[in-house]
C-alpha cells in the first residue's frame, strides 16, 4: 500500500515552466491525485460559516506568568501524533486573569491550526472553562460525521494537501482558512456501514490516548503518595549552595541547586526503605553505524530508536526501521534519552521506554539512548515508570547539562535515587503499566460488539497493551482511509 497521495512527473515541458513563472522549485510540478471524485471540501461539513468568534486572540508574552488557574493555547499544543492536545509547560502557558477572554472550550470542540504547524487538529477530552485559544487557533463547528472528518483531517492525504495550498518556507506558515479547501473524500461502496467503521476506529483510538493519559497521572500518584507517606523524621529544609556544595557539583549554573530539585531529591532519598541505583556494568550508550539505510514507509530489519521519537510520556511516536550490520538490541531493555533539545528546562532528557524484544524484535538504538539491560523485566518495568513520572522528570531535568542540547552521562544514570517500594505497591505501578500474557483480539468482533469490547480491554490494560492496540487500530484506520480515497471498498475487520 503506497503511502503518498503525490503524483510526481518524469519531466515536464517548456509551456509548464511558463505557466509556473519560470519557478524550477521541483515541489511546483507534483501533485495530489485522489482517484475517489466523491469528494467534498472541509468547509462543506460546517453547520455554519467560520466568524471572528470561532477564532483564538492573543495575549502577548508579557502576560505569561509562573502559576495561574487560567491557560492560553499554542498552536504547538496540536500535534501530527496524538488526537488530544499536548499539554506542556511550552504548549500551554499560564497567564495574567486580567488577559483571560474566554474561549468557551467544551467536551467534543474540535481545534485545527491555522498557523504554523498548518491543519494540526485534535478533538477536547473534557471541558477547559479557563483555558483561551491563540489566533492560530480556529474552533470547528462541525457536529455530523464529527469523528470521520476528523480520521481524515488527520491523515497523511490531508496534510499533502495542506503542503500544496500552504507550502513550506523559511518563516512561519500562516494559512488563514485555506485548510477548509481540502478535500475530504466520501465512501462510494457500503456508505453507512464505512463510515460508522471510520468513526468506531477514531473513537476507540481516542478512548485508548485518554486511558493513557489517565495511567500516567495514577502512576504519578501512586508513586508521590507512597513517598511522601513513608519519610523518615526529618522535615525537608532548603538552604542556598555553600561554597563546599558548589565545589562537590563542580558547577555554577546547577539547577540542582534550586529548591524545586532539592525537594524532589530529599523526597526520594529520605524514603524509609532506601533507596537503590541502577548498577554502571549495566548501562551502555546506542550508536549511528556508519552504513546504514533508515526508513519510515518500509520494514527494514531493525526498529530505529532515537529520541525524537518519543512523546512526552515516554511512548514512541513512530515505528521508523534501520538496516546495518550489527544491530544492538537483542533483548528486553530499557531506553533512556540522554540527550535532546526538545523542552526548554531538559525536563525530556531521562525519558524512558521499555523494549519489549518479543513484540519489536531486534533494534538498533542510537547515541541519544542509554541502554540498561540485564535486569528482570519487574525492575526494568518499575525504573521505567518511575522515570517517566512527575518527580524524575523534574529530577533528571535539574541534573542535565547543556543549552540547545540538554544532556547526562552515564554517571549520572547511575546516581539517580530509585525507591525500594514493597513488592505489594511495585507490582501496582508495574501492572498499570504492563499486563503480562493480556492479549488485544478485535478480530472476533463486528461494527456491533467492537466498543464494548475494546472498552473492558481497555479497563484492564495497562500503558504499554493501550499503546500496542492503539497503534494496531492506526494501521486498520489508515488502510480504512486509503481504500476510501482510491474508491476501493473497504474490508470492515477489526
Amino acid at each position: 500500500m503506497k503511502n503518498t497521495f503525490i503524483i510526481i512527473p518524469m519531466f515536464t515541458t517548456l509551456k509548464d515552466i511558463e505557466s509556473k513563472n519560470y519557478s524550477l522549485s521541483a515541489t511546483q510540478y507534483k501533485s495530489i491525485h485522489i482517484i475517489n471524485k466523491n469528494v467534498k471540501p472541509l468547509s462543506f461539513f460546517l453547520e455554519r460559516t467560520l466568524d471572528r468568534t470561532d477564532l483564538g486572540m492573543e495575549v502577548g508574552s508579557d502576560c505569561y506568568v509562573d502559576k495561574s488557574p487560567f491557560l492560553f493555547v499554542k498552536t504547538k499544543a496540536l500535534t501530527k501524533e496524538s488526537f488530544l492536545l499536548d499539554e506542556t509547560d511550552e504548549s500551554i502557558e499560564c497567564i495574567t486573569p486580567k488577559s483571560f477572554n474566554t474561549s468557551n472550550l467544551k467536551t467534543g470542540d474540535l481545534l485545527i491550526s491555522k498557523d504554523s504547524n498548518v491543519g494540526e487538529i485534535v478533538i477536547l477530552d473534557k471541558d477547559y472553562p479557563q483555558a483561551m485559544l491563540c489566533s492560530g487557533i480556529y474552533k470547528l463547528p462541525i457536529e455530523n460525521n464529527k469523528f470521520y472528518v476528523l480520521a481524515f483531517v488527520k491523515s497523511l492525504l490531508y496534510r499533502q494537501q495542506i503542503d500544496f495550498l500552504v507550502p513550506r518556507g523559511s518563516t512561519i506558515r500562516h494559512g488563514k482558512t485555506k485548510f477548509l479547501d481540502c478535500l475530504i473524500p466520501l465512501p462510494n461502496y457500503n456508505i453507512d456501514e464505512t463510515i460508522y467503521y471510520v468513526e468506531a476506529l477514531t473513537k476507540a483510538i481516542i478512548k485508548k490516548e485518554i486511558k493513557i493519559k489517565n495511567k500516567v497521572k495514577q502512576i504519578d500518584e501512586i508513586i508521590i503518595n507512597e513517598l511522601e507517606k513513608h519519610q523518615h523524621s526529618e522535615v525537608f529544609n532548603y538552604t542556598f549552595p555553600s561554597l563546599h556544595d558548589i565545589e562537590i557539583v563542580c558547577r555554577v549554573d546547577a539547577r540542582t541547586y534550586s529548591k524545586k530539585f532539592k525537594k524532589v531529591e530529599f523526597l526520594i532519598k529520605n524514603y524509609k526503605n532506601g533507596v537503590i541505583y541502577i548498577n554502571e556494568k549495566n548501562v551502555c550508550s546506542g550508536n549511528t553505524p556508519k552504513k546504514r539505510i533508515i526508513s519510515e514507509e518500509n520494514d527494514l530489519k531493525f526498529y530505529w530508536v532515537t529520541p525524537s521519537i518519543y512523546n512526552n510520556l515516554g511512548i514512541l511516536n513512530s515505528h521508523p526501521t534501520i538496516d546495518c550490520t550489527d544491530n544492538n538490541i537483542n533483548q528486553n531493555c530499557l531506553l533512556i534519552v540522554n540527550r535532546t533539545s526538545k523542552g526548554e528546562d531538559g525536563k525530556y532528557v531521562g525519558l524512558s521506554y521499555f523494549y519489549d524484544y518479543e513484540y519489536l524484535g531486534k533494534g538498533q538504538c542510537n547515541q541519544g539512548i542509554y541502554k540498561v539491560f540485564n535486569y528482570s523485566d519487574s525492575d526494568l518495568l518499575f525504573f521505567n515508570a518511575m522515570l517517566n513520572s512527575s518527580p524524575y522528570r523534574t529530577y533528571c531535568g535539574s541534573i542535565s547539562m547543556g543549552s540547545k542540547m540538554r544532556e547526562i552521562k552515564t554517571q549520572d544514570v547511575t546516581k539517580i535515587p530509585f525507591p525500594v517500594f514493597p513488592k505489594t505497591k511495585k507490582e501496582e505501578i508495574i501492572n498499570n503499566y504492563h499486563v503480562k500474557g493480556l492479549e488485544y483480539e478485535p478480530s472476533k468482533c463486528d461494527l456491533t460488539s467492537f466498543s464494548k469490547y475494546d472498552e473492558e480491554f481497555n479497563d484492564i490494560a495497562g500503558i504499554y497493551e493501550l499503546d500496542k492496540s492503539l497503534r494496531y487500530l492506526q494501521k486498520k484506520l489508515t488502510e480504512a482511509i486509503y481504500n476510501i480515497a482510491n474508491d476501493k471498498p473497504v474490508v470492515i475487520r477489526f
